[in-house]
C-alpha cells in the first residue's frame, strides 16, 4: 500500500509517553513514578456504593445519554456549593468517560478546520491528539520557570490571539507544572476571550488538588464567561478511583448540546454503576477535601525533599500531585534520553516533560514526578534516586 494506514493528522503521535513508561517500570520492575494514579483506592464508602449500585442493578444497562440524573444533579449541587455557579442539571451539565472524552468531545464539537486553539504548554498529550483530530492548529502559550515555579507571560498570550483563533484551552491546576492560575491572570484571560469573542476550555480535575495559599477560582465564575466557558471535572483525581473514568462538562444549554452532539457517537455512554457512586462521593463533607490535601502535601513535601537532596532542580507545585524537575545539576540535558535509562540506574521511572511542548527546547531538561504514592513508595524512590550523584 502506498498510502499510509494512520490517518495524516495522527501521525506526529506515536504511543503515549504514559504506555511507554509504564511498560518500562513493570519490564524492569522499577518504582512507578511516572503516571499519575494513587497506589491506594479511594473512601471504602465510595467503592461499596459502586457495589451496590450493581447488585441493585442500577446502572447495568446502558444509563442515559446525558448522564444519570442522581449524578447531574449531584455535579450541578457541587457547582453551586463550591464555587456559586447554578447550572441545570438538565440541560448544562453532561457526563463522560473521564475528562479525556470530554476534552476530545468539545474540541470535536467546537472546532472547524484550520480553527487555532491557544493551549499552555506543557500541556497534557491528549490536548495536542484531539486539536489535531478536530482539524485545528494549536497554538502554544509557554510556562517558564521563574522563581522556583511556573509562570505564564500575559503579553505572550495575548500576542498569541489571531483573527483564526477560536478557542483557548486552559488547565488550572495544570498539569504537569503544578501551576495554579490566580485571580488577576484569570481575569486577563477572560478580558482577552470576551474582547476577541473566544471561547475557554477549561480542564480542572485537580481543582481540589491545591496547596499552601493556592486557590482554585473557575473561571466561568467572572463576569461575562459563563456562557462563552466549557468547564471540564472529573472524579479519578479526587476521589482516587482513576479506573472508574467519571468526568463532566457544565456549560450553557448550547454548548452542553454541542458537545452532547459529538460525544454521544464516541462511546455514547460509560460506567453506569459507578456515576451512581460518584454522585455519592459529590456529597462527602469538606472534612474530606481538607484531608485529601493535607496529606498530598505532606507527601509533595516528602518527594520535593528527597529530589533537591538527590540532586535535582525542584519547581515547587501549587497543585495536581506532580513535581517538575531540571536535570542539568546532573550534567543531563535530554530529560528523554534520562528517563529511558533511569530505571536501570536507579530502579525508578518518571515522565519527560520534553514530549508536552511544541517549544522542544523549553522542556528539553524537565523530567516530572508523581507523589501520589505511599510514603514508603516515595522514601524507597528518593532513596534509589540519591545514588544518582555517585553515578
Amino acid at each position: 500500500m502506498t498510502r499510509s494506514l494512520l490517518n495524516r493528522r495522527l501521525a506526529e503521535f506515536g504511543t503515549t509517553i504514559f504506555a511507554e513508561m509504564s511498560a518500562l517500570a513493570t519490564r524492569t520492575g522499577a518504582i512507578n513514578l511516572g503516571q499519575g494514579f494513587p497506589d491506594t483506592d479511594g473512601p471504602e464508602e465510595i467503592r461499596e456504593a459502586a457495589v451496590r449500585a450493581l447488585r441493585e442493578g442500577r446502572g447495568n444497562q446502558y444509563p442515559p445519554g446525558p448522564g444519570v440524573p442522581e449524578l447531574r444533579t449531584a455535579i450541578a449541587d457541587h457547582q453551586r456549593r463550591r464555587y456559586g455557579l447554578a447550572y441545570d442539571p438538565d440541560s448544562e451539565v453532561l457526563v463522560t468517560a473521564g475528562a479525556t472524552e470530554a476534552i476530545a468531545a468539545t474540541l470535536l464539537a467546537l472546532l472547524e478546520p484550520g480553527d487555532e486553539v491557544i493551549a499552555l504548554e506543557p500541556y497534557y498529550d491528549s490536548y495536542a491528539a484531539c486539536i489535531a483530530m478536530a482539524g485545528g492548529t494549536r497554538v502554544p502559550v509557554t510556562l517558564r520557570p521563574r522563581d522556583g515555579a511556573f509562570g505564564l507571560d500575559l503579553d505572550e498570550l495575548r500576542a498569541a490571539v489571531t483573527r483564526r483563533t477560536r478557542l483557548i484551552l486552559l488547565n488550572t491546576p495544570h498539569n504537569p507544572t503544578g501551576t495554579v492560575l490566580d485571580r488577576a491572570e484569570l481575569t486577563a484571560i477572560a478580558e482577552l476571550a470576551q474582547e476577541h469573542d473566544l471561547l475557554v476550555v477549561t480542564d480542572e480535575v485537580y481543582e481540589h488538588l491545591v496547596f499552601d495559599d493556592a486557590e482554585h477560582l473557575p473561571i466561568a465564575t467572572l463576569p461575562g464567561m459563563r456562557e462563552r466557558t466549557v468547564t471540564i471535572g472529573s472524579a479519578g483525581k479526587t476521589y482516587s478511583f482513576t479506573g472508574w473514568k467519571v468526568g463532566w462538562v457544565t456549560a450553557s444549554p448550547e454548548l452542553t448540546s454541542a458537545v452532547r452532539s459529538a460525544k454521544q457517537f464516541l462511546t455514547y455512554v460509560a460506567s453506569g454503576p459507578f456515576q451512581y457512586a460518584i454522585a455519592e462521593a459529590l456529597r462527602l463533607p469538606d472534612s474530606y477535601y481538607d484531608e485529601l490535601r493535607a496529606g498530598l502535601r505532606r507527601k509533595r513535601d516528602l518527594l520535593g525533599a528527597g529530589l533537591r537532596a538527590a540532586g535535582f532542580e525542584v519547581y515547587q507545585p501549587r497543585g495536581t500531585y506532580f513535581i517538575t524537575t531540571d536535570i542539568t545539576p546532573f550534567g543531563e540535558k535530554d530529560a528523554y534520553a534520562f528517563c529511558r535509562a533511569l530505571p536501570e540506574r536507579c530502579g525508578v521511572v518518571a515522565i519527560p516533560n520534553s514530549v508536552f511542548y511544541d517549544d522542544q527546547a523549553a522542556g528539553r531538561s524537565q523530567v516530572r514526578f508523581a507523589f501520589c504514592k505511599k510514603d514508603s513508595v516515595i522514601e524507597a524512590a528518593t532513596e534509589r534516586l540519591s545514588g544518582l550523584r555517585a553515578g
